[in-house]
């Protein structure tokens, strides 16, 4: 692990142990994005946004923390791009529209519902994204740095969209998290990483003021093997000449 995966663990591990020991979320919250009390409440925070309101395609993450944001969105009749788990498919995103789909919201919505109802979808075939969510482990009130669970999936989910002009820098990207999980300090990140726009805990809403670019796509040196080993969607990346950040 790099000196900034080292501090990025760091922090990691003490916002999870503080979750756990103030009764925010389940035990055994380490190693996940956590599934925070509350959620429910910044989830319908978020919704009251223009941002939201004026979004008709949104891409969320997959994790149980999101799992209100995700069915709001499908109740509002806003079509929902899903991650799947792990990017583990050739075509690594569901697609959920609400208009078509039979199953209840609450089910289509999580990782076991959406196989069965939702097809999976690869960038040459989606929409422009209105409004990105995703999960955190972390967040700096400085400058809206973000710390994940540490796979990296939510990076490279952003950077293929950005590569594929689906997303660009004009795209607000939200997280939603339990108070403990903002924190009044500076953050470790490398190159690859993104910083959110929009902070919603069950109590606040903070609009972050970033201090650096969005990566503007994905950075091939910074891919691990074990990436490149499980992604499909990867497959030859970094055996690639690549115009991003050097």
């Amino acid at each position: 692990m790099t000196s900034i995966g080292d501090a990025k663990q760091s922090v990691r591990r003490r916002v999870w142990d503080l979750l756990e020991r103030e009764g925010a979320a389940p035990i055994g919250v380490h190693g996940h994005i956590p599934d925070f009390t509350g959620k429910e409440d910044a989830a319908a925070r978020l919704a009251e946004l223009d941002v939201w309101k004026q979004a008709r395609v949104i891409k969320c993450n997959p994790d149980r923390a999101q799992l209100p944001v995700r069915v709001r969105a499908l109740q509002e009749g806003k079509l929902l791009y899903v991650a799947v788990p792990r990017l583990a498919t050739p075509k690594p995103f569901y697609l959920l529209d609400p208009t078509v789909l039979t199953a209840p919201f609450e089910a289509a919505v999580t990782s076991t519902g959406a196989p069965d109802v939702a097809p999976t979808i690869g960038p040459d075939d989606m929409r422009p994204v209105d409004l990105i969510v995703c999960g955190s482990v972390a967040v700096s009130r400085r400058n809206g740095v973000r710390v994940g669970k540490g796979a990296g999936y939510s990076d490279l989910e952003i950077a293929l969209l950005t590569e594929a002009g689906l997303v660009s820098k004009g795209t607000a990207i939200a997280t939603t998290i339990h108070q403990i999980q903002l924190l009044d300090e500076e953050l470790p990140h490398a190159s690859h990483d993104f910083n959110v726009d929009l902070a919603i805990t069950p109590t606040e809403v903070l609009t972050c003021t970033a201090d650096r670019d969005r990566p503007a796509g994905i950075i091939a040196k910074d891919l691990r093997q074990d990436q490149l080993d499980s992604i499909p969607i990867l497959g030859g990346t970094r055996g690639q000449d690549t115009r991003h950040n050097p």
